[in-house]
């Protein structure tokens, strides 16, 4: 498996690479959080010589209630990743969720990411995949809660098709384990790093409890949070090339997915400990 580059940014991700870390928030709320976690996260990363994107959503589109924060939208959520890019000189990861939004996002973000329940969408994959292509940056694309690690075959197969590269890192987020459970098969790394592609694992959305967050009566999420580190360690022992993680000053006060997200504090701790993990499998 050959590693994927962001040239401009001098970061690669994939086999005989440091731990790659995409990291921040769940969602957009302002600015100044934005700017306290970029800060932070890319001190802790520099510190233990790890390659760092920054992530936040500007929507999330798929929260359990209309009720539910969404984020700021596709323009100001832009505007705010353009200004973290532009004064903390890091790579942005973003998402998401309509084929209009490929172009604008693309402009952005480095790493454009697919939300896993969008995997399949065929017309959004193959307008992401080429935006993203025409501006230098990677694909980061969620296995699909309901898929087997090997049908990212047909995900990969389909972005190399439209645009005739390999650009293509698959996230690994768990698999529906019967109602309101996920469950992560670590052996499912091995498989779709098999399929040629460098593979992370989203240990955030790995440890939700879909729609069973008993504060909103099944209006929202739920979470075991305490779960992160366990399944981020697991993940990097058995060979994944990046960590996904998302977290909050305040977990419990977070606009959205709260339950699943770490305070910040305990970021510098869990990165060093998995620094170490990938150091010690690639000896």
């Amino acid at each position: 498996m050959a590693a994927l580059e962001l040239k401009r940014w001098n970061l690669a991700i994939g086999a005989d690479q440091p731990l790659a870390v995409i990291a921040g928030l769940n969602v957009l709320e302002d600015l100044e959080l934005a700017r306290d976690a970029a800060r932070h996260l890319k001190a802790v990363c520099a510190d233990l010589g790890l390659p760092y994107v920054f992530k936040a959503s500007f929507d999330k589109a798929n929260r359990s209630s209309i009720r539910s924060y969404r984020g700021p939208g596709l323009e100001e959520g832009l505007k705010i990743l353009r200004q973290i890019k532009d004064e903390f000189d890091v790579p942005i990861c973003t998402d998401l969720h309509e084929i209009s939004q490929a172009q604008p996002v693309a402009a952005v973000a480095d790493l454009v990411q697919i939300p896993a329940f969008l995997c399949r969408q065929t017309d959004l994959v193959v307008a992401t995949a080429e935006a993203t292509q025409a501006a230098g940056g990677l694909l980061h694309v969620k296995k699909g809660q309901f898929l087997a690690p090997w049908d990212c075959r047909n995900i990969l197969d389909k972005i190399k098709e439209a645009v005739g590269v390999d650009m293509t890192i698959l996230c690994e987020r768990g698999v529906s384990f019967g109602y309101n459970n996920l469950v992560v098969d670590m052996l499912g790394i091995a498989e779709m790093q098999a399929l040629g592609a460098p593979v992370t694992i989203d240990a955030t959305h790995a440890v939700q409890l879909p729609g069973a967050n008993p504060k909103s009566n099944g209006a929202s999420t739920g979470g075991r949070r305490e779960g992160v580190p366990i399944i981020a360690k697991a993940a990097v022992a058995a060979g994944a090339d990046g960590v996904f993680l998302e977290f909050h000053h305040d977990p419990d006060r977070a606009l959205c997915d709260g339950p699943s997200c770490l305070p910040l504090s305990q970021a510098a701790p869990l990165l060093r400990t998995l620094a170490a993990l990938r150091a010690a499998i690639q000896a």
